[in-house]
């Protein structure tokens, strides 16, 4: 943990708080987790948090509609303190990366394995479950609102596969107990969070399935979805979460790839193992990074094909060295 945190709050009088782009379950519950306990317990703190758009499904959160865009801001605002959440590096960051960089003390709370410490002061577990675990630790379990509860708990079970992926641990699920005795309904925020699906996620999961290809026996499976596909169907990014852990749930995959087209013509690509593939090794070689398990990275590409083609190659070499026939 930060020993100091607290003191470098107390210190503060102006607070950021960012995280990654195109956020996900784990990092808006982090940074909404944050903000929630500094305008609890530093009322005289003046506080900001800047996301990308948020999916609908997280806008429950208490305070979500106080998330600000950063491209508003003036180019002078000056930072006491700036907490970087669930960003493996300052450019996950996106445009908020210079107001970090100016700030006058930095902290970074985070688990990806990737993270080099690029903070003043840095809280990195790779080995945990969630930002949103590490936050739980950080806060202590005396200070944690039903308000936090929400946003820790809904973070927790979005980067764990509400409990079922290999990152959670007996310390996990002892944090997710807590926060369900402060009076969440957590059934509820599993099914609207996680599970529920629009028609247009259905239907973008059934054009990436139809699509799909796999190698090596069905060891790997691969989908692409194109800008194209979108505009057919309406959909925008936020409505391909949870493809590619669908393909990866596919009986005998060892490793899942997907690729989906960004608005400016790169691709966004997101991989997924079942067993022993370390998947920071191939995204590392696209600039990208993650887990060991779950990974991504973004690509310039007119032939997103050809990526595939090519991590499939990286992937059969691991499956060399490990022994997998």
């Amino acid at each position: 943990m930060i020993d100091n945190f607290n003191e470098l709050l107390s210190e503060s009088k102006v607070v950021g708080i960012g995280g990654h782009i195109r956020p996900d379950g784990d990092c808006v519950g982090s940074t909404m987790a944050m903000y929630n306990y500094i305008v609890t317990y530093y009322p005289e703190i003046e506080v900001h948090v800047y996301l990308d758009p948020i999916p609908n499904i997280f806008k429950f959160f208490k305070n979500a509609d106080k998330i600000e865009d950063i491209h508003t801001v003036s180019a002078d605002k000056h930072f006491d303190l700036f907490i970087a959440l669930d960003c493996s590096d300052g450019g996950r960051l996106g445009d908020v990366y210079p107001f970090f960089e100016k700030a006058t003390h930095t902290v970074c709370i985070d688990h990806h394995m990737t993270n080099g410490g690029f903070a003043e002061f840095s809280y990195i577990i790779p080995d945990d479950s969630s930002t949103c675990e590490l936050v739980f630790n950080q806060f202590g379990k005396d200070k944690i609102t039903k308000d936090i509860a929400e946003c820790l708990y809904t973070g927790i079970i979005h980067d764990t596969g509400v409990f079922q992926y290999s990152c959670t641990t007996e310390s996990t699920m002892d944090a997710a107990g807590f926060l369900m005795t402060k009076g969440i309904d957590y059934s509820k925020i599993c099914t609207d969070t996680y599970y529920a699906k629009t028609m247009i996620q259905n239907r973008m999961l059934g054009k990436a399935l139809l699509g799909c290809k796999t190698f090596e026996d069905g060891k790997i499976i691969a989908a692409v979805i194109t800008a194209e596909d979108m505009a057919e169907f309406g959909a925008q990014s936020k409505h391909l979460e949870g493809i590619v852990q669908q393909l990866r749930d596919t009986t005998g995959v060892e490793v899942a790839i997907f690729l989906y087209e960004l608005e400016d013509g790169d691709f966004k690509g997101s991989t997924r193992a079942s067993g022993d593939v370390d998947l920071t090794v191939i995204t590392g070689v696209y600039g990208g990074g993650g887990h060991k398990k779950a990974a991504g990275f973004s690509v310039t590409t007119k032939e997103p094909w050809k990526i595939v083609d090519e991590i499939v190659e990286m992937v059969k070499k691991q499956f060399n060295e490990l022994g997998i026939n």
